[in-house]
């Protein structure tokens, strides 16, 4: 399944539309983070949306960051462009989470308890991170390699199985 099947998210936003000009392009995504995180937030069933505002890097978002580079030191994370001409994805999968079209589960990381929220194929995946009474945007991810996903599908049956879901 190719990105072309999922005619309900967003079209891809690609940096040659931007001519190779990163200031210019991370703007327009970082437009689009506003509009989607910011200026209105997603629906989120029965909690409170929000994001992960801190640490503030170039007077934008954590969550932000997250949701366009990768890397464990937040100081020094790269740009990652599949998760960049993806950043409007986030916003629908989440309102759709109730859809067919997404499949979710929860796992633990620590003492935080994350709902995964993953398109069809598993190829794209939203992280949450849930509280007792509001929920995180934590990161979104292009998913590459068929392993991953097939490891996601099957973590995803295996708590659909144990939680009746």
């Amino acid at each position: 399944m190719t990105t072309e099947t999922f005619d309900w998210l967003p079209a891809l936003i690609p940096f040659s539309d931007y001519d190779g000009k990163w200031a210019k392009y991370c703007e327009s995504l970082y437009s689009i983070f506003r509009r989607d995180f910011v200026t209105s937030k997603p629906i989120y069933p029965s909690k409170r949306f929000g994001m992960k505002r801190y640490p503030e890097y170039d007077g934008k978002e954590a969550t932000f960051w997250h949701l366009i580079s990768e890397g464990k030191d937040e100081e020094e994370r790269v740009p990652d462009m599949r998760r960049c001409e993806r950043i409007a994805w986030p916003k629908p999968i989440i309102e759709a989470i109730a859809s067919d079209s997404v499949r979710v589960w929860k796992n633990a990381r620590g003492r935080n308890v994350r709902v995964l929220l993953a398109v069809e194929d598993f190829s794209y995946v939203v992280v949450l991170d849930e509280r007792e009474d509001f929920v995180l945007l934590w990161t979104a991810y292009y998913v590459e390699y068929a392993n991953k996903r097939r490891r996601m599908k099957e973590e995803y049956e295996s708590w659909t199985k144990k939680n009746g879901a």
